[in-house]
């Protein structure tokens, strides 16, 4: 049985294969628009086909069976570009800070759109931005996101179509598909772009729309049989009749370059505002026979925001997506409205949350763990099976290992506890390490700071830290070492010690009474 799979001996019967298949794949490729190539195949077909009256039908066989006989079977789409718009001004914002730079659950607007645009894996991102001072922060922010973007910068602001015409250098250098984005929609899935994009591979514009419970402000689609888009009429250009329709353009939209090129040349600001509208690409494409088709989605996926209003929207749509989908992935979140997470929150199975939890960028949360009310966290780890709270804090670089405990009014800050160790009570741990099984008593204090530097405090595994203790930094306690309640700790501990440090107590017998006489006769001579 002979087989075409690239080891040895495999090529003479790739040899005889290959003329049949060539034609047949010539017409799946202008079908599938370039994602096969004959070369990238493999087949394992028995000997005797080659002698028999099916080889006259391998190239229908081919042409049915390709998506099946591929080597890769999720076959590669045309190299994409993708065009994210950031020049708004956002002045309804009332703000110096760019609008796009404004955060939805921890993450700039501008952070989730490029967080989209790489989730479909492009060939390149070209991020338009403004040409006033403030917009070095949005190209800043840009390329510490994605290093490799091209940054272009839209001199006056007149339009969609000005904007994506301001990317002409990358658009000119593509070959493939491009699909253009706002860095004020923070909300769309990655499937849905997914979609959008899919949709190219019958039409040569893929719309992304929705239908709206209020369409008004909104352009509308109009839509012909099969979701094939005749015209997108902006609000201040349609008629009664088209203003009554709810089927909405959100403003993604993605084009085949070629065609792309060709349009954005074509389109005039003849309209009530005279700017150039990257819509009326629509309506010029069917002008040269060029079909644009539709793709819904949910509203609340395409939420532009403009106003803080909007970006309150925002924040309360992503977080009933993240909520919901903690507690589908297995935790329990006993009062889901109050509690917050963050765009990269990682949340376990069999995690407890009570109310009033608040999760910042950077925190991952392993299974069994049970947080309880009051909690603020981030950029923190917490192991499998800990207790932590009421009101306990994490901050930047605390990690809690398994089966710890951290209770009420602790706060801790870059330091790593052991598996097992516990700080139940009111205490400051920062910069430094909690060995494995150790016990930190109340008030306790890491001294970390003098004023100029940070010090790291080193505590061993199973030591005892008696409360009220303030334990002065650089300083190390040794394994299963006592510190006595009430010290403070200057000098490295030994393993097995136990240190103390305290004035010695000294008692007056019938003193409090001498002062007791002592304040009230003063007191009734001054009232």
């Amino acid at each position: 049985m002979g087989t075409a799979t690239g080891k040895t001996g495999a090529q003479p019967v790739r040899a005889i294969v290959r003329p049949y298949v060539k034609p047949a794949v010539k017409g799946f490729q202008a079908r599938y628009r370039g994602a096969v190539s004959p070369d990238a195949m493999t087949f394992a077909v028995p000997f005797w086909f080659f002698q028999s009256p099916l080889l006259f039908c391998f190239p229908l066989l081919i042409d049915l069976c390709c998506p099946i006989i591929l080597t890769d079977s999720k076959m590669s789409r045309p190299p994409l570009l993708v065009v994210v718009l950031a020049a708004g001004q956002g002045t309804r914002m009332k703000s110096a800070l760019p609008k796009v730079l404004h955060k939805v659950a921890g993450r700039s607007m501008l952070g989730h759109v490029l967080a989209l645009a790489e989730s479909v894996e492009p060939q390149s991102i070209a991020v338009v931005i403004g040409p006033d001072a403030d917009m070095d922060a949005v190209r800043s922010e840009a390329l510490k996101l994605v290093p490799s973007a091209q940054i272009f910068v839209q001199q006056e602001r007149r339009g969609t179509a000005d904007a994506v015409l301001a990317a002409r250098e990358a658009i000119a250098a593509h070959q493939g598909d491009v699909v253009v984005l706002y860095a004020d929609t923070p909300l769309i899935p990655s499937q849905t772009l997914a979609r959008l994009l899919g949709r190219l591979d019958s039409t040569a514009v893929a719309v992304l729309g929705f239908e709206a419970v209020d369409p008004t402000g909104y352009g509308r689609l109009i839509l012909e049989p099969g979701e094939i888009v005749a015209a997108i009429r902006e609000e201040r250009e349609a008629s009664e009749a088209e203003r009554a329709i709810r089927m909405c353009n959100s403003g993604v939209m993605g084009f085949r370059v070629d065609d792309l090129a060709g349009l954005l040349g074509r389109i005039g600001n003849s309209n009530a505002k005279g700017e150039f509208y990257l819509t009326d690409a629509i309506e010029l494409g069917r002008q040269q026979g060029l079909s644009a088709g539709v793709v819904v989605c949910e509203e609340d996926e395409v939420l532009g925001v403009n106003s803080r209003e909007q970006l309150a929207a925002a924040e309360a749509i992503f977080q009933r997506r993240a909520r919901t989908q903690a507690m589908r992935d297995g935790a329990t979140l006993i009062a889901p409205e109050t509690v917050w997470l963050s765009y990269d929150t990682q949340i376990g199975r069999d995690v407890i949350i009570e109310p009033n939890v608040f999760f910042g960028p950077g925190v991952t949360v392993e299974d069994g763990v049970e947080i309880k009310a009051n909690c603020h966290f981030e950029q923190a780890h917490i192991g499998k099976a800990v207790k932590i709270g009421p009101f306990s804090r994490l901050r930047p670089g605390a990690v809690v290992g398994e089966d710890a405990h951290i209770g009420n009014f602790v706060e801790v800050k870059n330091v790593t506890l052991g598996a097992g160790a516990k700080a139940n009570h009111l205490s400051y741990l920062g910069d430094g390490t909690v060995g494995a099984g150790a016990n930190i008593g109340a008030g306790t204090i890491f001294c970390n700071y003098d004023g100029f530097f940070k010090h790291k405090t080193e505590i061993g595994a199973k030591a005892f830290v008696g409360s009220n203790t303030s334990l002065v930094a650089p300083v190390k306690i040794g394994d299963g070492a006592y510190i006595g309640s009430g010290s403070v700790i200057t000098k490295d501990v030994a393993s097995g010690s136990l240190a103390l440090e305290r004035s010695g107590q000294e008692e007056r017998p019938g003193w409090a009474e001498k002062f007791r006489t002592m304040m009230l006769r003063r007191k009734s001579k001054a009232g």
